[in-house]
């Protein structure tokens, strides 16, 4: 279970480096850098997130996941809008 969720940190922490170095604009620091970046981060994160009172962080979390829950659809609603416009258009003919 220790190597499961080591490598798990690892893929986290590298993903999370990566995205903070696009994030900022920048060039990232390479596979092992976005790696030590994003690990450091999710032990500073971690730490901080955990200060945070628990109703707190649920609503954190849960304002995330509408954000992603209405990015998500946001792109899909105008795709079936659109085929839908597209069935009534040939019935017409």
């Amino acid at each position: 279970m220790f190597i499961t969720q080591f490598v798990m940190f690892l893929v986290i922490g590298l993903a999370a480096g990566w995205l903070a170095g696009y994030l900022t604009r920048g060039n990232g620091f390479g596979l092992v850098g976005n790696l030590i970046v994003g690990a450091g981060g999710s032990l500073i994160g971690g730490f901080l997130f955990g200060l945070i009172p628990v109703f707190v962080r649920e609503l954190i979390l849960a304002t995330a996941g509408a954000l992603l829950f209405l990015t998500i659809m946001g792109y899909v609603i105008p795709r079936l809008r659109k085929r839908k416009q597209k069935r009534r258009s040939t019935r017409k003919r």
